[in-house]
């Protein structure tokens, strides 16, 4: 059994067990079910993943953001097991049970703000955003609702719509959800106005003058929904006053700011949540991936008198806020408050962009390095001046890094990102380790 203390192990790579569930995959798994790493996980603790051959991996994408307190924790587990054994399901709608309002009552206390607050469950991250902006369309009486450019909300119709990126997201699956306006996001790398951060005026503020005017009238917005830090658009951290300002328009005009925090939550960004680094309070929060160590759970968690605007039976599901789902959320949170992996997060992003920024003057083609906390990404570009995306780039670093022990994974719009998740946990030994596989990637590729 592996310990969480291994270093990476490739000695096996592609062995017959492993070929023949991919033949198995190929025949009976959806062709639009995609696996970026070629290998069947047999078992994996901390930060790293044994593979069905034998091999072992360090791991920097964590499940996607979801393993950030490691690979099978084992208070998680023993909590998992203890509440298998006394209750697996019921459907809280009908027969309740105590985990659900315990979490409930955590997440009240751990979430920004010191208003009254509550809380709800489903499953996924789609979800928690579907359900957010219902209830923030009950409590406003509105239709509309405004997305940003980059941002990533989901593949259901309504937060496929949210979505920006078109291929493969969306392409050949409209018509989408009406009423969904989309403006552009604080990007300073690749700002839409071709100006510069600070000197900018935060053109991406002041837009909106002319967007109220030009696409939807304030009056009829529901919510604005963002993620602090873009996920799937390349980890991309605004300027402080840009989420303020934001904040500041939607108290204007009575819109419901919406934080959708599911990549960004529980510790990844060295604070519990993102928006805690930018001094603003979401009325709604959209929970999940690292809440519950990889049990499927997510969230809505925001003011009081906005969540209860939902009438009964109007927001939920069958399986929302599972029992063992409920108990894993719970010894996860513990967790990371007793081994403070907030600070551990910090610890381990400023080691990652360290040696990112070194290889930046090095090798002048990674145009960008950025992040918070252990959420952390670089950008390819083929020129340092046009900034011209290099996905090929991207995507012969990444099978590098794969070929030596080391799994990533790329993003940005324009898949020209590479961005790193590992478990919060991970040694000091395991992430020297992993830099270095990167940099010999970086080598190789530049």
């Amino acid at each position: 059994m592996l310990t969480g203390n291994e270093q990476p192990n490739i000695g096996n790579a592609q062995c017959e067990k492993t070929k023949i569930l991919l033949q198995k995959k190929q025949q009976f798994v959806a062709n639009g079910i995609s696996a970026s790493a070629p290998i069947f996980i047999d078992q994996a603790k901390g930060a790293i993943i044994r593979d069905i051959d034998g091999n072992d991996y360090i791991d920097f994408y964590g499940g996607i953001g979801v393993i950030n307190a490691g690979h099978c924790p084992q208070a998680v587990v023993d909590s998992i097991k203890e509440q298998a054994e006394k209750l697996l399901h019921s459907c809280f709608m009908v027969g309740m049970y105590e985990p659900y309002v315990a979490l409930a009552e955590k997440l009240t206390q751990i979430t920004p703000g010191d208003h009254a607050k509550k809380a709800m469950f489903v499953n996924s991250g789609s979800e928690a955003v579907e359900n957010a902006i219902k209830i923030a369309k009950a409590h406003t009486g509105r239709p509309s609702v405004i997305a940003f450019e980059g941002g990533f909300h989901g593949r259901t119709l309504l937060t496929m719509t949210l979505t920006s990126k078109v291929k493969p997201y969306k392409f050949e699956c409209g018509p989408f959800a009406p009423e969904i306006y989309k403006a552009p996001a604080a990007y300073c790398y690749r700002c839409t106005y071709k100006s510069t951060y600070p000197e900018c005026g935060m053109h991406c503020l002041a837009n909106f003058e002319r967007f109220f005017i030009s696409e939807v009238a304030p009056e009829s917005v529901a919510a604005m929904i963002i993620e602090p830090i873009q996920g799937e658009g390349g980890f991309i951290v605004p300027p402080k006053e840009f989420l303020q300002g934001l904040r500041e328009l939607c108290d204007e005009h009575g819109i419901v700011l919406i934080a959708d925090e599911v990549q960004s939550g529980f510790a990844r960004t060295g604070k519990m949540f993102a928006v805690d680094h930018f001094d603003v309070i979401p009325d709604l929060m959209t929970l999940a991936k690292g809440i519950a160590s990889g049990m499927p759970l997510s969230a809505v968690v925001g003011k009081a008198e906005i969540m209860d605007a939902a009438t009964p039976g109007r927001i939920g599901g069958t399986y929302g806020g599972n029992p063992v789902s409920c108990a894993a959320a719970l010894a996860t949170i513990e967790n990371m408050e007793q081994d403070d992996l907030c600070q551990r997060s910090t610890e381990v992003g400023d080691k990652m962009i360290a040696k990112l920024k070194e290889l930046q003057l090095r090798f002048p083609r990674i145009g960008d390095v950025r992040g918070l906390g252990s959420m952390v990404a670089l950008e390819l570009v083929k020129d340092p001046e046009t900034r011209q995306p290099d996905k090929e780039a991207a995507a012969a670093i990444i099978k590098i890094c794969f070929d030596n022990g080391l799994i990533t994974m790329g993003a940005g719009i324009f898949g020209n990102v590479i961005r790193f998740l590992p478990p919060v946990v991970i040694t000091d030994e395991q992430l020297e380790t992993a830099l270095n596989i990167f940099e010999q990637a970086v080598e190789a590729t530049l």
